[in-house]
């Protein structure tokens, strides 16, 4: 299984989407909220995220080396090789 590092706020809702679909199917994933690091360590994990998405919405999930933005469990499923259900 590929590795997910997970970028997100611990605020937003489908951050913790995100978060409790990787939890429910057994992903193992590291998470980093944003917005608790210090402002030193937020200004440097989103340059990383801007780079990675163009962008600064969350969630930002990456899995192996396909990076996904916002919640998107279908992808999510696919690029992890799930079956549901």
């Amino acid at each position: 299984m590929p590795t997910v590092q997970l970028y997100a706020l611990s605020t937003c809702p489908w951050c913790r989407k995100a978060k409790q679909f990787f939890s429910d199917n057994g992903v193992p994933f590291e998470c980093t909220d944003v917005d608790l690091l210090s402002p030193e360590a937020q200004e440097e994990v989103s340059d990383r995220v801007y780079k990675l998405t163009g962008t600064l919405q969350y969630p930002v999930a990456i899995i192996g080396d396909a990076v996904v933005t916002g919640y998107r469990p279908e992808k999510y499923v696919a690029l992890l090789g799930l079956r549901l259900g």
